[in-house]
């Protein structure tokens, strides 16, 4: 069925991972944002311009812009860009690409420039029980226009993607195209996120075909004429963590941004960006100038996105506070507030809405912060296992960088992907610990290195019973043991 022409400020406002993509003719900066004197030489520019409540306003604005930009280029400098790179296993402890990465679903990672003319994105049916495509730019707005949940992926089709910049696309419907979207950026992340039934080997398999199938294609080549060329652009640098762009070539990054978003004159978060980065002489349409810029210190800059980092990330411990904020995140554009887009891209951009997906915490009964030195038991009777229409996991991960925790058995997460064993009575005891205890079935076992860490565990529920959410109580776990 062919659906008119929509649009993401319009019907994709309905509604993370990630992302690989080839270099297409691009001039890409494969260095990293690690320059000790970039900071220095920003600092000369004046940093007595902006007061400290500027600074604190301009970072938790920008942070999602920062958190994305490094995100897609980070992979986009791996593959390029306009192909489709599938995975075909589940992620294991080498992802630190990203805060917290699941390793339930399987990816079909897409990273597009949308500059020069439209891109077509050609899949096929699948046959699994979730598949959703989520597509986000470098202003961290989650934009799902296709799930299972939504009735989509039973029959093949293409997606067109376009800006109101891409040349010569006045954003009218194409013959033969199912699905047409108009993104806020020029260069965003297309991903299929498809959950690969790996308890059950033939279907795994034959998903894994399904998804190699997915190919990219300029609107030229899909009208059988040659793909147009693509502007040679030199990408600012990325950084190992978001706080190294901060340090380094914050100015950089955020004019590349500015100048390939989309802004609304009447959007609140879009125009307190613009005015929060307006004094650093920031400003859609200009070029980058280092002499131009006002207020940047480098060190000043990443001391206070380290603060706010923390500040964030405290409040995946308080109860009240992700009860607030999840049913939130993760959100099209018109419909999520800038204290949200900061929270989600700080704790990991990227995820799904709560209509695709939740992701409540897992804490311990005593409050008190979950760490490698004691182990820990999370447990559910039947009544209690999570309203998951789809599947759920439990992932693992360190608290200070959101990564797996390493094991020579690289099992990260418990669940029908990751693998479980129920109880006798339907339900599940999931074992954190650094041996794994008699009795306990290798698939319910975690393992983790007897060491001062802490842990962060994350639920993940798929294709959610959201009236049952309401009610529903997460574990928590509790202290088996203490070193």
């Amino acid at each position: 069925m062919v659906k008119k022409p929509t649009t993401i400020t319009q019907t994709l406002r309905l509604l993370t991972f990630v992302l690989f993509v080839s270099s297409s003719g691009f001039a890409l900066n494969a260095a990293s944002a690690t320059s000790e004197g970039a900071a220095s030489d920003q600092a000369a520019n004046g940093s007595a311009t902006l007061t400290d409540a500027q600074v604190e306003d301009i970072v938790r604005r920008s942070y999602p812009y920062v958190a994305m930009y490094n995100v897609n280029n980070k992979f986009a400098l791996k593959d390029g860009w306009n192909r489709c790179v599938a995975d075909t296993e589940l992620k294991d402890h080498t992802m630190t690409d990203i805060a917290r990465p699941n390793n339930d679903t399987l990816y079909i990672a897409c990273m597009l420039d949308l500059r020069s003319e439209p891109m077509i994105l050609g899949f096929p049916a699948f046959d699994s029980n979730y598949v959703s495509l989520m597509v986000t730019g470098y202003d961290h707005y989650v934009n799902v226009p296709l799930s299972v949940t939504k009735g989509d992926f039973n029959e093949p089709g293409k997606a067109l993607f376009y800006t109101e910049r891409t040349q010569g696309f006045d954003g009218g419907q194409v013959s033969g195209v199912d699905h047409h979207f108009e993104m806020t950026g020029d260069f965003v992340s297309a991903v299929f996120r498809v959950m690969p039934h790996a308890n059950d080997p033939d279907r795994f398999a034959r998903i894994v075909e399904q998804m190699k199938s997915v190919k990219a294609m300029s609107l030229a080549e899909f009208q059988g004429q040659p793909a147009k060329a693509r502007h040679a652009l030199d990408f600012p640098a990325v950084g190992r963590t978001d706080s190294d762009i901060y340090a380094n070539n914050f100015p950089q990054v955020m004019q590349f941004a500015v100048n390939h978003t989309t802004f609304e004159p009447d959007d609140p978060v879009d125009t307190e960006l613009l005015a929060a980065l307006k004094p650093m002489g920031i400003e859609p349409g200009k070029s980058y100038d280092a002499d131009t810029i006002r207020g940047y210190d480098g060190a000043r800059f990443k001391t206070v996105a380290d603060t706010i980092r923390q500040q964030e990330f405290a409040k995946m411990s308080e109860g009240q506070e992700m009860a607030r904020l999840l049913p939130k995140m993760f959100r099209t554009k018109g419909n999520i507030d800038s204290e949200t887009l900061l929270f989600q891209s700080v704790i990991g951009p990227i995820g799904l809405p709560s209509s695709e997906a939740v992701y409540p915490a897992v804490v311990t009964e005593s409050g008190e912060t979950m760490n490698a030195m004691h182990d820990y038991i999370v447990h559910m009777d039947k009544n209690q296992m999570p309203p998951a229409k789809a599947f759920w996991s439990l992932t693992l991960y360190d608290s200070a960088n959101g990564f797996f925790i390493p094991n020579d058995r690289k099992k990260y997460s418990v669940g029908e992907n990751g693998g479980m064993k129920l109880d006798p009575d339907g339900g599940i005891t999931i074992y954190v610990a650094a041996e794994k205890p008699e009795g306990v079935p290798e698939e319910n076992w975690l393992p983790i290195t007897r060491r001062d860490q802490d842990l962060d565990i994350i639920m993940r529920i798929y294709a959610p019973d959201l009236e049952a959410f309401k009610q529903y109580q997460v574990p928590k776990a509790k202290q088996v043991t203490t070193q």
